[in-house]
Order: structure tokens, then C-alpha cells, then sequence
């Protein structure tokens, strides 16, 4: 699994980083972490994303699974779902922990502004927003969030949630009543702490599931 730290796009959150890693490779995934460019317009951190997956794939790495956070988990999103020529460059599921879903919402603005600039079009908002690059062949998402998430308000994991429900794309999500946004592991965060035993057991399945006919390379 590849690991993408939040950061609003403009730093790369340590908690979020390595301590996420270790715990995947304490599960008996293979995980690293990989540090995106940041201040940088789309789509560069997406093509270097995409380059990280394809390197994986070229040495050996038959299902890829992405699992980012804040604005790590929009960047891990829009690897998974935008479409792409090059089946070396699919990942087979995606773990998104308070994710930056949409582009089309006044939050995360600085996020956005650093991605897409001060003055980006609505269809430039629109293409770089999650719940609107869903397809029937998206690959499957396990989604989390807290209630109480001021910076990145759960509406962006509903709005990708309904998208994948509506496309009949395999999906999980949990949104928890109570913590702040930015919580990594959540360890003694109350009720989201549960989150990682959730995401071991799903990813798990993912690992051990047959492929699906169809993936985004496709389209």
C-alpha cells in the first residue's frame, strides 16, 4: 500500500506519514510512504502519484491499494478514480481517512487554491472533484470522517459516498460523532479510534479478493 499524508497540500503531516505505515506493516502489508510535491498545480502531484503506482506495478506488485488522509486522501481519490490509458497505473482500492472529496465546496479552500489557483473555472472544479469521476468500474473505498470535523466537514465523505453508492461501487463508510479533524490513528480519540480495527478487516478483503472485470484503466 502507498501512504499519503494530509496536509492541505502544503506540508506533509508526520502523524500521518510513517506511524500509518508501520501500523499496515504490523497487519503483514508491505506499506511506504510517498511524499507528493507540494505548492504544486494539477495535475503535477497526480502524475507523480501515478509514476510511484506504476513503478510498483513494473517491479512486481499485483494489487495496489492507496490510503490517504485530508488532502492525501483527494490526491489517493483522484489516482483511483480519474480515468488513465495505462492499466500499470490502477490501483485495486483506495482507504480514505477524512478525505477532501470536492473542489466544488468553499472547504478546504486553501487546499484548493494551492491545487487549482484563485481563480479556477467551475469545470476545472468540477474535474478535480471525487463524487463527480465515479463510474460503474471504480474501484471499492472505505471512507471515514468525524462529525465534528471543522476543517474538512463530513459533507465530503457523504458526497462521495452517494456517488459510489449510486454506481453500485463496493464502498464503506464511517463517520463518527466526536473528534477533530487530523486525527491519524485516532489512538484515545474515543469512538474513532475504532476506524483502523474497521480498515484492517476490510482492507484484508481487498487483498484477498478476486479482481474486478473492469478497473479505471479501462475507460
Amino acid at each position: 500500500m502507498i501512504v499519503l499524508p494530509g496536509g492541505g497540500y502544503a506540508a506533509h503531516a508526520a502523524h500521518e506519514a510513517e506511524p500509518i505505515a508501520s501500523w499496515l506493516g504490523g497487519l503483514g502489508i508491505s506499506a511506504s510512504v510517498f511524499r507528493y510535491p507540494l505548492h504544486a498545480r494539477h495535475p503535477e502531484p497526480l502524475l507523480a502519484l501515478r509514476a510511484e503506482i506504476r513503478r510498483r506495478h513494473e517491479q512486481g506488485a499485483e494489487r495496489i491499494g492507496l490510503i490517504g488522509f485530508s488532502a492525501g486522501g483527494h490526491l489517493a481519490g483522484h489516482a483511483a478514480l480519474a480515468p488513465t490509458a495505462d492499466p500499470h497505473e490502477s490501483v485495486q482500492f483506495a482507504v480514505l481517512g477524512y478525505a477532501i472529496t470536492s473542489m466544488e465546496t468553499e472547504t478546504y479552500r486553501p487546499a484548493r487554491i494551492i491545487l487549482l489557483g484563485e481563480d479556477a473555472s467551475p469545470d476545472q472544479r468540477r474535474e478535480t472533484s471525487l463524487d463527480k469521476l465515479v463510474t460503474a468500474q471504480s474501484p471499492p473505498f472505505f471512507l471515514w470522517h468525524t462529525a465534528e470535523d471543522i476543517y474538512v466537514p463530513p459533507e465530503h465523505t457523504y458526497r462521495l459516498a452517494t456517488a459510489l453508492a449510486a454506481h453500485d461501487v463496493p464502498h464503506t463508510a464511517h463517520v463518527f460523532a466526536h473528534g477533530p479533524h487530523s486525527l491519524g490513528l485516532a489512538q484515545g480519540a474515543g469512538d474513532a479510534t475504532a476506524w483502523t480495527t474497521f480498515a484492517a478487516s476490510w482492507i484484508a478483503e481487498q487483498f484477498d479478493a478476486p479482481a474486478r472485470s473492469t478497473t479505471n484503466s479501462h475507460r
